[in-house]
């Protein structure tokens, strides 16, 4: 019988696994309070693990403040890579498949067709890097687990882009948008669901995939398309990323391939935009 801790249940995929949970009857999922599952707390992890036994535990933990972290290095560096590796130790201890979340932001931004999981990773900012680091410690601790690789995440949930566009369509009469950095909104839910597959799939085929939504987008479109979506009345101007200065680079193109995930596991992905239509509508219904 499969029983699945999901690590960092209360950020925006965390609350997904909840809804889809409480939807489909997914009793085998199980959400430990945030003090019983901090991921740098290997006492307390422990006891999860003999507390439950699990089968697979997802983790969903992250530092994602992606310009916070080029100043708070020590911290994003422990969630995204010790977090990790603490995880990975007990995976293999207690005999757990681990999937792991892992972002677009591994790339560099250089190339101009979709990524391969076999491409160059190649970070450009200390996010990116962090998560990678993460990501490399796994095949040294265990051999069963999954490395998904997923982008431009957004949902009912949390704070995500689609969200700060709609409150801030609602403040202002004019936005700029950064229109030449190009990859692929996904849907947290679709993520979420994606996983699920995998986990009832029983595939043995561990390793690293890529998986977002179809399609490709640059900010600018994807604001655009919210606001369409959400008939917001706002005006939209394109800017290059270079009249919008973050503290963190930014990969200027990161669609990926996800050709591995579609054949290994049949799954459909998708279009970006329709599911988007989707969130944009249990957003308005709440």
């Amino acid at each position: 019988m499969k029983k699945v801790i999901v690590f960092g249940a209360s950020g925006q995929l965390g609350q997904c696994f909840k809804k889809l949970a409480g939807d489909n009857n997914l009793d085998f999922l199980i959400f430990p309070a945030e003090d019983e599952a901090n991921i740098l707390d290997v006492a307390e992890l422990e006891k999860v693990f003999v507390k439950h036994q699990p089968t697979h535990a997802i983790n969903c933990a992250a530092y994602t403040a992606v310009d916070k972290a080029e100043d708070d290095v020590e911290t994003a560096s422990l969630v995204n890579k010790t977090g990790v590796e603490n995880l990975g130790i007990l995976c293999n201890t207690y005999k757990t498949i681990l999937i792991q979340v892992s972002t677009d932001f591994v790339f560099g931004g250089d190339k101009t067709k979709p990524l391969t999981e076999d491409d160059e990773a190649k970070p450009i900012n200390v996010y990116g890097q962090t998560k990678l680091d993460g990501e490399l410690v796994i095949p040294g601790l265990l051999s069963e687990y999954f490395i998904l690789r997923t982008a431009w995440l957004y949902s009912e949930f949390a704070n995500n882009f689609v969200k700060t566009m709609l409150k801030l369509g609602a403040e202002r009469d004019l936005l700029k948008v950064i229109s030449d950095q190009v990859g692929t909104p996904t849907y947290a839910m679709d993520l979420a669901d994606a996983i699920i597959t995998i986990i009832t799939s029983d595939s043995k085929e561990y390793g690293t995939y890529h998986y977002s939504n179809e399609g490709v987008a640059s900010w600018y479109d994807f604001s655009k398309a919210i606001f369409d979506l959400s008939a917001t009345e706002v005006k939209v101007l394109p800017v290059p990323t270079s009249e919008y200065v973050t503290r963190a680079i930014r990969p200027a193109y990161s669609v990926m391939d996800k050709a591995k995930i579609k054949k290994t596991f049949n799954i459909e992905i998708p279009y970006w935009r329709d599911s988007l239509k989707i969130c944009i509508n249990r957003l308005q219904q709440n």
